[in-house]
This record gives C-alpha cells, structure tokens and sequence, in this order.
C-alpha cells in the first residue's frame, strides 16, 4: 500500500541531529520492511523546499536553493511522486468547506485532497491530531510504526 510521507517526517529524515530523526528513519525502514511503498506529492516537496530555503534565524534550514534542489531530486529518485492533477483543486475545495478550514491548515486538506484522488489512504506525519478530522485517512505516528522482526 501507498504510504504518503508528511513534510515533518522528510525534514526529521533530512536533520541527523535532530531528536525525531531515528524514529523517522526506523518509520520508514519498517514501512518499507513490510512492503509499503512511501511515496510524496508536489505539496510535500513546496514544504520541504520553503522550510529547507528559510535562514536559521527564521525557523529554517538555510539552505542555498541549489543545496535544497538537490535535495529534491535525491527523493526523487527514492520515493515515487504522485502528480498533481486537475482533480486535487475540486477535491481541496470541498474538504475546506465542508471543514470550515481557516489558515495553514487548508495546507493539510491539500495533502488529503491528493491521498483521495491517488487513493491513498495512509499518512506518516509526526502530526497525527491534525488528520483525525478526516474519514478514509489513517495517519500514523513513526513513534508507533511496529519495527519488522525478521
């Protein structure tokens, strides 16, 4: 099954000194371990590149635009990108008004406009209570993702 990985989880997988980055790295091994396929969608990549691309003093990364291209095509070429199509636009407009979704959470109901028209129906993302308002998405915590016991 298709598992789509939230922009925290990337950015965790990215930051080796960061204190979720092995339990983002041990998610991912499991999930992979157990035959999922982890896969992204353009809207991860727009998060990852800003967050990626904003100076340290600003919550950021700070990274040069070619460091964080580069990055891009590095997961790229690991997971699968799902493409936008003309149905994720119709679909994030009726999540967001049947939502009453006010601000940055409307960034949330684009990622689940995309798992509805890819039927995706699993979410890896270290923010598990912003997804629960939505029926057909699993999200799961990497802390909780059972390791593979060979």
């Amino acid at each position: 099954m298709n598992v789509l990985l939230d922009t925290n989880v990337l950015l965790r997988m990215f930051q080796v000194g960061h204190a979720q980055h092995l339990t983002a790295m041990a998610a991912l091994a499991a999930l992979t371990a157990r035959g999922d396929a982890p896969c992204l969608v353009p809207q991860v990549l727009y998060e990852f590149w800003v967050v990626m691309t904003r100076p340290l003093a600003s919550n950021g990364l700070g990274l040069s635009a070619t460091a964080a291209a580069a990055e891009l095509v590095r997961l790229q070429g690991i997971f699968p990108l799902l493409p936008d199509t003309p149905a994720v636009f119709p679909a994030w407009e009726r999540l967001v008004t049947k939502h009453g979704v006010l601000g940055k959470p409307a960034h949330d109901d684009r990622l689940v406009a995309a798992m509805a028209v890819h039927q995706v129906t699993h979410l890896l993302t270290f923010n598990v209570a912003d997804f629960s308002r939505y029926s057909g998405v699993t999200a799961l915590d990497p802390a909780t993702v059972p390791p593979v016991v060979p």
